[in-house]
């Protein structure tokens, strides 16, 4: 076959044009004509910047009847595709040829905007209107952003694992960059990774910088479950902390020196930028009125849409009343994950869990447990408050010991200063406990049935918590999960002291609570006796950061001396840890799921770890046929759209 096609001249003289344009801004989605031309020219010199283009506007006044023939064209376009378009034309001696057209690339407001605007022109229905948007997109609408960013500032790249920007003084402890938010500065937490030391720290900052870990590290989960700006692995960067100096290439920065991170790209740039929120976000937070922002209105409707035809439902994993009431906002349905050692990790929580896991006598043990009694009590009754009986799934604690020990010298002598007792026994109690890998060693079931009294502590503070709420008149819907848990016997012995507990409270209370029992699927071999653990569990979360390390055998946090050298040969096509891997780890989940059905009809079943985010991975959680999804409260409304696409799509292919 041979196409013949004849050619058309721009440079013909000053009746001639040439010029590309998109038929709405694709940098806002307003609709209007958008793009450039040159009079008396060819395409190649618009976009070989040898000639300065004239914006599109222009035309109307220097070619007006090829302008009028450009509109025409547009909405013929537009008809047809039902899309944005990016459009070439040529202007020949005042004829108006249009060259090529192909769907318009564009922003995420654009796309919310412009999906928006076309269902209020009959254009396309809200379900089109709702898979035009992609999910990881509307993300932009939310974060803040930099004024104006210079290439001259970029100094490094790494991981961006917390979207937005931030700017402040450099920081290498957590002392210093809680000192600096005291004082009203800003600061930018840089370590080379975090541990529980870092939490209060990274509270207290505006982004936090890591030169090791993944985007499911310590820094990086945290980072977006606290709602930070985050870049992690930046392997470019080198911190030295006793000289207090922060080394890329052949910059040099000082603690206090101000540095500025774009968490959604993964830039690193010198110098303080200035940021704005958005104004969705402004609205969230009460700074502005909804009817005062359109954009805001545009996001509200396109969500509105996405809720009225997702099947799964949206929860997220917060700790906090602050982090529940901004995931409400945002959509959220409930807590799908509050992680009960994260509520420790700071000033004498910390001391007195490290105390009760140091402890040598089941006694001292216990004390140490009853001190927590009231914190966590007072942590759920505020919980209970703030969700107004939407579903909690409360994980008990699960800490590989490593997270909460102290390692450095001066982190012992603190602990041995506050409890009262010789340095020497603090660092013989804490070599005791080491181990050779912690991440499958003493943590989750595992500490619970090895000292019951800390889950006999966490279940009277949930119990006595949820019983004060409803004495007050407000719902509870409570989800107690029994973590790392491989063997049915292992939930059984934990189920019972909870039930004994929980039996005891309303007892004394005299008052009925409403709860659930279930278990976190995190071990292979969980998932493949799923139909053993199902006939005393009652529901089922999965957790799969940890699935996937014991699936595939590698750990999340040491991924990076490999993963990028697997991507780039096509080993893996893409990263295991931010999307989940159908195949191997996903026929996990399928099997836990049937299984677990087939022993329990009516058990719930949903996933709580950070693939709870990603939108293929929500399709695959949609296709299984889970209950729920839960992920950072920052990534519900792109859990929202991707969920109502997931079921769109399934509609769509049965249809067919």
């Amino acid at each position: 076959a041979c196409n013949v096609q004849a050619m058309v001249f721009g440079n013909a003289g000053e009746n001639s044009a040439t010029g590309v344009c998109f038929t709405r801004s694709p940098t806002t989605g307003e609709n209007v004509l958008y793009g450039e031309f040159l009079v008396n020219a060819q395409g190649e010199d618009v976009v070989s910047g040898a000639r300065t283009p004239l914006p599109i506007a222009n035309m109307r006044h220097l070619l007006p009847e090829s302008y009028q023939e450009l509109q025409r064209v547009r909405i013929i376009l537009e008809k047809h595709f039902l899309d944005m378009q990016d459009i070439e034309f040529t202007i020949e001696n005042g004829n108006f040829y249009c060259l090529q057209t192909r769907d318009g690339k564009r922003t995420g407001l654009a796309a919310t905007r412009i999906a928006f605007e076309m269902v209020q022109q009959g254009l396309i229905n809200s379900k089109q209107a709702v898979l035009r948007v992609p999910p990881d997109s509307i993300v932009s609408l939310l974060a803040p952003s930099f004024d104006n960013a210079s290439q001259d500032q970029l100094v490094a790249t790494g991981l961006p694992a917390g979207p937005g920007a931030a700017s402040g003084h450099i920081s290498f402890t957590a002392a210093n960059a809680d000192a600096l938010a005291q004082q009203g500065k800003k600061a930018i937490l840089c370590r080379i990774e975090t541990c529980p030391d870092d939490v209060k720290g990274m509270l207290a900052s505006e982004g936090i910088l890591t030169t090791r870990g993944g985007v499911s590290s310590h820094a990086a989960l945290v980072a977006r479950q606290m709602g930070k700006v985050a870049i992690v692995g930046a392997s470019a960067i080198r911190i030295d902390y006793e000289k207090s100096i922060l080394t890329i290439g052949d910059h040099i920065f000082k603690e206090g020196d101000m540095i500025s991170l774009d968490g959604t790209t993964g830039k690193i740039y010198a110098g303080a930028i200035a940021t704005q929120d958005s104004e969705v976000q402004r609205v969230l937070n009460g700074d502005l009125e909804p009817d005062e922002s359109e954009t805001y209105q545009i996001f509200d409707t396109i969500m509105q849409w996405a809720n009225s035809y997702r099947r799964l439902s949206v929860r997220a994993n917060v700790d906090t009343p602050e982090q529940n009431n901004l995931a409400v906002r945002l959509g959220a349905e409930g807590i799908g994950l509050c992680r009960t050692e994260h509520m420790f990790f700071s000033g004498e929580r910390l001391d007195i869990v490290r105390a009760m896991l140091i402890a040598v006598e089941a006694n001292e043990r216990k004390q140490a447990a009853m001190r927590l009694l009231p914190h966590q009590r007072d942590d759920f009754y505020q919980l209970f408050i703030s969700l107004q009986g939407k579903p909690i799934t409360i994980r008990l604690i699960d800490p590989p010991i490593h997270e909460f020990l102290p390692h450095d010298p001066s982190a012992k002598l603190n602990l041995a200063e506050r409890l009262g007792l010789p340095y020497d026994i603090i660092q013989a109690r804490v070599a005791n406990m080491e181990e050779a890998n912690p991440m499958l060693g003493h943590r989750g079931v595992r500490l619970g049935i090895t000292h019951p009294e800390i889950t006999k502590v966490q279940a009277h503070a949930i119990f006595e918590a949820a019983a004060q709420a409803i004495a007050e008149g407000v719902e509870v819907n409570v989800e107690v999960m029994v973590p790392f848990v491989a063997f049915q016997e292992e939930f059984d012995a934990q189920a019972n002291i909870i039930n004994r507990i929980a039996q005891q409270v309303m007892d004394y209370r005299q008052v009925q609570i409403p709860y659930k029992l279930g278990t976190m699927i995190e071990l292979p071999r969980a998932a493949l006796t799923a139909d053993q653990i199902a006939k005393s569990a009652e529901f089922f979360s999965f957790g799969t950061n940890d699935l996937t390390q014991m699936c595939l055998g590698m750990s999340r946090d040491d991924v990076g001396g490999f993963l990028p050298t697997y991507l780039n040969n096509n080993v893996l096509q893409h990263n295991p840890f931010s999307s989940i891997d159908n195949i191997g780890v996903g026929a996990l989940v399928r099997i836990a799921v049937e299984k677990g059905k087939l022993a329990r009809p009516d058990i719930k079943t949903g996933i709580c770890g950070e693939h709870g985010g990603d939108p293929a991975s929500i399709k695959f959680f949609h296709d299984v046929g889970l209950d729920y999804i839960s992920c950072s409260a920052p990534r519900v409304p792109v859990a929202i759209l991707a969920a109502a696409q997931a079921a769109i799509e399934e509609e769509n292919s049965n249809e067919t």
